[in-house]
């Protein structure tokens, strides 16, 4: 049996090498095995790395090949290249490439040329395409939603980082839910959700999200919840009314959550772990 409940199962993208947590790749790729080996391992998704730790990331030790989401660093030219390496490794299997769009003046046409380049070359894969250029959701996003909606591929929202600016508000987390819902696209999170539940940072002031905040939005949105539903539930700030929530989902409710909110980088594995036990979400595996 699975210590890790459905709605949790491989929630949590292993960007260890990744601001804040920057651990050096060595450090980073054999603590991701001992997570991936560990008995919460089912929390735990692919490990994520640039296209330019790629090899070096190959190299590395381990029995087994290597589960690998490449965030591509240029634009659409970069997309192949590590794809085809991972087709040809047998250390690393690149599951998916997350790519973000550059062009703030145009994020559609940058969407069509990102999907056009992933049409060349992605066959099991997955792409992640990081609408627009921060966390900030501004011109042009929705029409790009268009693009990757059509091509049937994944769309990647920035919810933190390491300046403020990076950090959408409330109600431009639940527009972008509600989009990715209305064109049946699935999303994923990046950077600012190492922590269950919404709070404020008390260093920093920044108001940081929390992804039992995000599954709990997603879910309310495939029930019929309107935007301030979603608001609402993405400010909620109490932890025990939250996993309360959590838990009274069934086993479909969560799988047709997570078919959309497939995942979020975050470069802790331990802290959303602890968060969840500490909710009494999961038993303590440790």
């Amino acid at each position: 049996m699975s210590t890790v409940p459905p709605l949790f199962r491989r929630l949590v993208d292993d960007a260890a090498m990744f601001p804040p947590g920057e651990l050096p790749l060595a450090e980073a790729v054999a603590a991701h095995r001992r997570h991936r080996e560990a008995p919460y391992g089912e929390l735990v998704g692919p490990f994520v790395c640039t296209d330019d730790n790629l090899i070096a990331v190959a190299l590395e030790p381990g029995d087994t090949p290597l589960d690998v989401s490449v965030v591509v660093t240029g634009g659409a030219g970069g997309i192949e290249p590590p794809v085809r390496y991972g087709d040809r490794s047998d250390r690393v299997n690149v599951v998916a490439v997350e790519v973000r769009l550059r062009d703030e003046d145009d994020l559609s046409r940058n969407a069509l040329r990102v999907v056009r380049a992933c049409d060349d070359c992605l066959d099991e894969e997955n792409a992640f395409i990081e609408i627009g250029p921060s966390g900030q959701l501004e011109g042009g996003w929705e029409r790009a939603l268009d693009v990757v909606a059509d091509a049937g591929y994944a769309a990647k929202l920035r919810t933190g980082g390491l300046d403020a600016s990076l950090f959408p508000d409330a109600g431009q987390v639940a527009s972008f839910i509600t989009a990715c819902l209305d064109r049946e696209v699935a999303f994923k999170c990046t950077a600012g959700l190492h922590n269950a539940v919404r709070h404020t940072d008390g260093t920093t002031g920044i108001e940081h999200h929390g992804f039992l905040n995000v599954l709990l939005a997603t879910r309310a949105s495939l029930d019929g919840g309107g935007h301030e539903d979603l608001v609402a539930v993405l400010e909620n700030r109490d932890g025990a009314a939250l996993a309360e929530q959590a838990r009274q989902l069934s086993d479909d409710q969560a799988a047709g959550t997570r078919r959309w909110f497939t995942s979020f980088g975050s470069c802790s594995i331990i802290e959303p772990l602890d968060d969840l036990i500490a909710l009494d979400l999961m038993e303590d595996p440790r």
